[in-house]
């Protein structure tokens, strides 16, 4: 079984040796960052699946974007047609995500929506899964989102306005057998939600966990073992870019795609063993 990428940041091109990106530099060498009137989102994971779509998205409303990824190709790919700023980072490098929000303040003066999609997954056997892996997964499916959040938000709460998005999962909310320390991250993800999102209440600053299931992304394919497709039908990613910017343009503190996927997670508190029965023959 093999760590492998969501589509995301995290990931080089397939095929090519993983690489370790410049740190990410601001774009003017001298003078003050330049400020602008439309709204600033800055999105990690935006090489490719869910960070692309939702970059895409925002765009379409006229948002100026910060893009952070490890890959600059596919970068540019995705700011293309776009005035967005291309901003390659290592998010799991120990100062990734100060250099990244460093960059980010000084580009545009301000980040309106931090969208933290950066992920990597890990399928297999726990008592199989090496000790390198589980830091890695946690490294930036966990700690490197928490570092960013912290980096970011001191300059949202000074404003009085701003939101951040977490990328969360199905696997976090009822567990997935063969991804532990994936719904793990995840999980623990959907914690740190809540207790910011009650920390921040009157700051003008709100959190919003946005869980998916299965997306149709690299993501699975690149794990080590693909999803079931017979099982599980894959969600388009434009659908989840769909479900972020609703929830920005909302202000909606949690949403999940697709909608049912609510049920199960009030299953598992209402109902613990019948949820555990259906997740033994279904999850």
């Amino acid at each position: 079984m093999t760590l492998t990428g969501s589509g995301s940041a995290y990931d080089p091109p397939a095929g090519a040796a993983p690489r370790r990106p410049a740190a990410p530099s601001p774009a003017r060498e001298h003078g003050p960052p330049r400020r602008l009137d439309r709204r600033v989102a800055l999105v990690t994971g935006a090489s490719s699946g869910i960070g692309a779509a939702t970059a895409r998205r925002f765009a379409m409303d006229g948002w100026h974007l910060l893009l952070s990824g490890r890959d600059r190709r596919r970068l540019e790919q995705t700011a293309s047609g776009t005035t967005a700023v291309v901003l390659p980072a290592d998010l799991a490098a120990p100062d990734g995500p100060r250099l990244l929000a460093q960059s980010a303040l000084h580009t545009t003066g301000r980040v309106d929506v931090l969208v933290a999609g950066a992920g990597i997954g890990w399928a297999g056997p726990f008592a199989a899964m090496p000790h390198t892996d589980i830091d890695r997964v946690l490294a930036l499916d966990l700690n490197a989102t928490l570092h960013l959040v912290r980096e970011v938000l001191p300059s949202m709460i000074a404003a009085g306005r701003g939101r951040v998005v977490l990328l969360g999962s199905a696997a976090g909310c009822v567990g997935v057998r063969e991804e532990a320390v994936y719904s793990a991250a995840k999980a623990a993800l959907a914690a740190f939600s809540q207790a910011l999102r009650r920390e921040l209440r009157g700051t003008g600053v709100g959190v919003t966990l946005v869980v998916a299931g299965p997306v149709d992304t690299p993501f699975h394919a690149r794990r080590g073992r693909p999803q079931d497709r017979s099982r599980r039908r894959q969600i388009p990613p434009g659908r989840v870019a769909a479900a972020v910017w609703e929830a920005v343009r909302e202000d909606r503190d949690q949403v999940y795609v697709p909608a049912w996927l609510a049920l199960p997670d009030r299953l598992r508190a209402l109902a613990p063993r019948m949820s555990g029965r259906l997740l033994n023959r279904w999850g």
